[in-house]
């Protein structure tokens, strides 16, 4: 893509990001496009530079948005399920845009009750052509939509339970939780059992390059 397409390509760090991003895909087997690469170093770019103005992460450096934000995303793409995801307190679009660049042939929705971040996603939206993507600015619970989601991700958002109150309604009946956590939630998930019929699919761990810390994916579906 050129950068008249893509002008913030024109950065003097794009190409250090775009091969990182590409570096680190490649370690979850993801063998990016050259086409995806672009948005993909783009959307960083753009989110440091709306980061200035509007505090939509606290990661300052776009050269650790890459490891922290881009490729934490990129590592669940393995479990990525269905036609129609939903994206549960995205933020600026974490991992929802990420997700909505790797597959374009399925239909996400972002969602987040803060207007700045809704207002960031539908300008990433618009300036990378992400015609699969949905952005829609409400809290969770008050959240409606046209048809069921076959996913539902989350990233840093709440705990497991308060993800499967607001958003129980939106979930298929053979659906998927997938959320993204830290330390392995043992209490989270102990009262998550206690309190709903839901199924524990699996636990897990995400080795995410240049970062550290424990990373997990819980993968949950509702008891049939």
């Amino acid at each position: 893509m050129s950068t008249d397409t893509f002008p913030l390509l024109d950065h003097p760090l794009s190409v250090q990001l775009r091969n990182d991003i590409c570096q680190g895909a490649t370690s979850f087997g993801i063998d990016l496009t050259e086409a995806k690469a672009d948005l993909l170093t783009h959307y960083v770019l753009l989110l440091d530079k709306w980061n200035k103005a509007y505090n939509l992460t606290a990661i300052r450096d776009p050269k650790e948005m890459v490891f922290r934000h881009i490729l934490d995303s990129l590592s669940i793409v393995p479990h990525i399920v269905g036609d129609y995801i939903l994206d549960v307190g995205s933020g600026p679009g974490l991992p929802g845009i990420v997700l909505a660049i790797i597959y374009p042939e399925k239909k996400f929705t972002t969602l987040d009750s803060n207007g700045k971040k809704t207002r960031f996603m539908q300008q990433a939206k618009n300036d990378l052509k992400l015609d699969n993507l949905t952005v829609a600015n409400s809290r969770v619970e008050n959240f409606e939509a046209p048809q069921p989601f076959d996913a539902i991700t989350s990233r840093a958002f709440s705990s497991l339970v308060n993800m499967v109150d607001g958003t129980k309604h939106l979930l298929s009946t053979s659906g998927v939780y997938l959320a993204m956590k830290g330390l392995y939630p043992e209490e989270e998930l102990k009262e998550l059992m206690d309190r709903h019929e839901i199924e524990l699919v699996g636990c897990e761990p995400l080795n995410v390059p240049g970062t550290e810390g424990d990373r997990h994916l819980v993968i949950l579906t509702n008891r049939h």
